[in-house]
């Protein structure tokens, strides 16, 4: 994904320096046309930057909740199944203690 985003906006550069230089304009009319372009890519950089901090802020958490759901769910397993073991040993001692 990043790297589309990086390609995107080199594309976005190359396209606005090969239009700027090709254009019937003086030096100082390209380089105020060019400093107006880099600035609004700038400033688009920065949003998709924000953007995806962003998006990758709200994955994080959401794998943090994936990860304590599932670790409660399976503390839940485990006790059930020790507790679910321990029922089965008393039934087995007391089946040893009838017979014996």
């Amino acid at each position: 994904m990043l790297s589309v985003l990086a390609g995107i906006g080199l594309g976005a550069i190359v396209g606005a320096a090969v239009a700027l230089v090709l254009a019937p304009k003086s030096g100082a009319e390209v380089r105020d046309d060019l400093r107006v372009t880099l600035d609004d890519l700038k400033c688009k950089a920065e949003k998709v930057a924000a953007d995806l901090s962003a998006k990758g802020e709200e994955l994080v958490s959401k794998g943090r909740d994936v990860v304590e759901s599932t670790k409660s769910r399976v503390k839940d397993a485990v006790g059930a199944g020790r507790e679910a073991m321990e029922e089965a040993r008393a039934e087995a001692e007391e089946g040893v203690e009838e017979v014996g």
